[in-house]
C-alpha cells in the first residue's frame, strides 16, 4: 500500500530567500562569471580554514584532479584509494596519467582501512587518497604519520566532509591537500562546485592557473601560458549561493548531528539484533552526518533494490552511496576483479542512504525509521 504522506526525499538543498536576493543582484550586475563574489567566499573560506589558502571551483572533481598535478603525480605514479567512493575519486588518478591502487575498507566505519592501505604502498606510490565517507574522516593522525612515513602527499577527498572536525580541528584547516564538494545535496552547495584547500601561495597561484586554460596575466596586455589548464572557475553566481549557505554552517551541522542522534534514539539498542542491519558509528564530535546510511541485512541478490521499492511504496526516499569502483566496466579491463575487495563489495551491495537535510524534522526522522522497522522486522 502507498503512504498518503508526501514524498521524504533522501535529500534536499535548502536555499533561503535573502541568498535567492543575492543571485538577483548578481545577474543584475553584469558581472555573473568569475568576479567579486568568487573572491569573497574563498576570504570567507580560508579564514574558516585557519588562513590557508583556498580557491574555488566548478566541480569538486577538478579539485583532486588539480591538487594531483601540483604534486607533480603523473605517469609510472601509483595513487592509493577507496573502492567505495563516487567514482570521480578514482578517474581523476587516471585523468593525470597515474595508476589507481585500491585499498579494501573498515567494516565498522566504511572508511578506508589504513593497515591495508599502508600494505598496499610499494615504490612506485606517490599520494593517497583518503575519502571520509557520510562525513567521518578516518584516523588523521595515522593518515598522516603514514604519509610522513613514506613520504607521500595526501589528497583529502573532503567532499562530504565540511564542518567536520578530527579533534577540535576543522577538516582543511590542517593536513595537505583539502578537496570540498558543493554539489547540490552537499551539506553546503552551490548548485554545483567545489573548492581546494593548498598549503601556501605558490600551490595556489599554480591552481589558479590550472582553472584557467593555464594563463597568466601581467599588466594592462600581458599574457602567457607555461601549463596545460582547463576551464574550471566558479561563476559569481554559485559564489553567491556559496556565500547564502556558509553563513548557516555552524547551524546546518548542529541540526544534523541532532538529526542523526534522533535517529539512533529511534532505531533503538535492539535494531540490529532485530533486523541484521548494521548502523554507522555513532559519531557526534567528529561527522558532519552529511549522509545517515545502514547496511541491509545480507539475504542473498536483489535484497536492496526490493527494500529501497518498498521504502519509495511508503513516499519514503533513500539513495545509495557507493557501487565499488573496482567492478565497473573501465575498472574490470583495467584489471581489478569480484573478490579482491570483499568488505567493500559486501558494503556496496547492502549499503542504503535514509533521509537526511537541514530541513527535515525529528518527525521526519521517526517517520524514517518507522517505515525501515517495518520492512526488517517482521
Amino acid at each position: 500500500m502507498t503512504s498518503t504522506l508526501p514524498f521524504l526525499p533522501f535529500s534536499k538543498p535548502t536555499i533561503d530567500e535573502a541568498t535567492i536576493a543575492a543571485v538577483g543582484e548578481v545577474l543584475r550586475s553584469g558581472w555573473i562569471t568569475s568576479g567579486p563574489k568568487v573572491q569573497a567566499f574563498e576570504a570567507q573560506l580560508s579564514e574558516y580554514f585557519g588562513g590557508r589558502p583556498v580557491r574555488t571551483f566548478n566541480s569538486g572533481t577538478c579539485t583532486m584532479e588539480i591538487a594531483l598535478r601540483i604534486a607533480g603525480i603523473g605517469p609510472g605514479d601509483e595513487v592509493i584509494t577507496t573502492p567505495v567512493s563516487w567514482v570521480a575519486t578514482a578517474n581523476v588518478i587516471i585523468e593525470v596519467g597515474a595508476t589507481p591502487v585500491f585499498a579494501d575498507i573498515d567494516p565498522v566505519t566504511r572508511n578506508i582501512d589504513l593497515d591495508k592501505l599502508e600494505a598496499a604502498i610499494t615504490p612506485r606510490t606517490k599520494a593517497i587518497i583518503p575519502v571520509y565517507l557520510s562525513g567521518l574522516p578516518v584516523d588523521m593522525d595515522r593518515l598522516y604519520a603514514i604519509a610522513e612515513k613514506y613520504n607521500l602527499r595526501v589528497v583529502e577527498d573532503a567532499a562530504q566532509a565540511f564542518g567536520s572536525t578530527w579533534k577540535g580541528k576543522r577538516i582543511g584547516a590542517f593536513g595537505d591537500f583539502v578537496s570540498f564538494s558543493f554539489q547540490a545535496n552537499k551539506n553546503i552547495t552551490t548548485g554545483e562546485g567545489g573548492c581546494l584547500v593548498l598549503n601556501n601561495l605558490e600551490e595556489a597561484k599554480l591552481a589558479e592557473k590550472y582553472r584557467l586554460q593555464g594563463v597568466t596575466r601581467s599588466g594592462v596586455d600581458g599574457i602567457d601560458v607555461d601549463v596545460l589548464g582547463g576551464k574550471y572557475n566558479m561563476s559569481d553566481i554559485m559564489a553567491a549561493i556559496g556565500l547564502g549557505q556558509f553563513a548557516n554552517i555552524d547551524a546546518i551541522t548542529a541540526h544534523r548531528r541532532a538529526l542523526a542522534r534522533h535517529y539512533f534514539e529511534q532505531f533503538g539498542s535492539d535494531f540490529e539484533a532485530q533486523s541484521g542491519a548494521q548502523l554507522p558509528v555513532q559519531d557526534f564530535e567528529n561527522s558532519n552526518w552529511h549522509l545517515f546510511q545502514i547496511i541491509l541485512p545480507d539475504n542473498g541478490p536483489g535484497t536492496r533494490a526490493a527494500f529501497m521499492q518498498q521504502m519509495a511504496q511508503q513516499n519514503v526516499g533513500t539513495g545509495y552511496h557507493y557501487a565499488p569502483i573496482h567492478l565497473f566496466t573501465m575498472y574490470r579491463e583495467r584489471g581489478f576483479t569480484e573478490g579482491m575487495f570483499p568488505v567493500s563489495e559486501k558494503i556496496g551491495r547492502l549499503t542504503v542512504t535514509l533521509p537526511m537535510f537541514y530541513a527535515m524534522t525529528t518527525q521526519d526522522v521517526e517517520r524514517a525509521v518507522a517505515t525501515v522497522k517495518s520492512i526488517l522486522i517482521k
